[in-house]
């Protein structure tokens, strides 16, 4: 893993309180050197230029020609390593999912607190996607409305459980990432069990991996 002094981050965003925000937490956190763009066009210059090891960029940003996930898209045509966080003040799942299958490596909502955003960062730095459990739950309830998805008899809470379970944390890792008891999660890994007929949690946690979409969950292979 790369120092702060060698690790290169570009931000791209229009709106100046977003970009100097954005750096001012990543160099008060001695985290990386940050480039600055305010548009599509100086951002894939200082991309071209400098070689981010990550890319922060703004879904919303607009040129004539070019919007945040079309330069996602593009930048993905010939780069397929660098990690990308998408900032963004949608919510709506289609875009969410639209993003994450552009190539966006995670995505964050702008009015997320300094604190995520670094937990976000600190992620997509090492390859790993992210998004806010959330996001991930409304991803998946959403899907699962549409589809026939074993797991759309799930509600929103047994969901953002479930896709915990997936990626291996313990009942008391959920407890605190939650803010629930100990005592509602085993509760509720008992209800999901019975719904899904699932005999062990090992059984459980192979259907999350299976079923559940984007990051807290793999459908398929890598």
């Amino acid at each position: 893993m790369q120092t702060a002094e060698q690790l290169r981050v570009l931000i791209i965003d229009d709106h100046p309180f977003v970009l100097q925000g954005c750096a001012r937490i990543l160099e008060e956190a001695e985290t990386a050197r940050v480039l600055q763009a305010g548009g599509l066009a100086d951002g894939y210059r200082q991309y071209r230029a400098h070689h981010p090891h990550v890319i922060i960029v703004d879904l919303s940003i607009k040129t004539a020609t070019l919007g945040g996930l079309s330069f996602v898209r593009r930048l993905r045509l010939h780069d397929k390593r660098t990690p990308i966080l998408v900032l963004s003040m949608h919510t709506d799942p289609m875009i969410i999912r639209r993003a994450l299958e552009a190539g966006a490596t995670g995505y964050l909502l702008k009015d997320a607190r300094s604190e995520e955003f670094l937990k976000a960062f600190n992620c997509v730095r090492q390859g790993k996607p992210y998004l806010s459990h959330e996001m991930a739950s409304e991803i998946a309830f959403s899907e699962t409305r549409h589809n026939a998805n074993p797991l759309k008899s799930l509600t929103v809470r047994e969901l953002q459980t479930l896709a915990l379970i997936a990626e291996g944390k313990s009942y008391g890792v959920i407890a605190d990432e939650l803010n629930i008891s100990y005592k509602t999660v085993a509760n509720t890994t008992s209800q999901i069990k019975t719904k899904l007929g699932a005999r062990s949690l090992p059984e459980l946690m192979r259907m999350a991996i299976q079923h559940l979409p984007g990051p807290s969950g793999r459908r398929g292979k890598d």
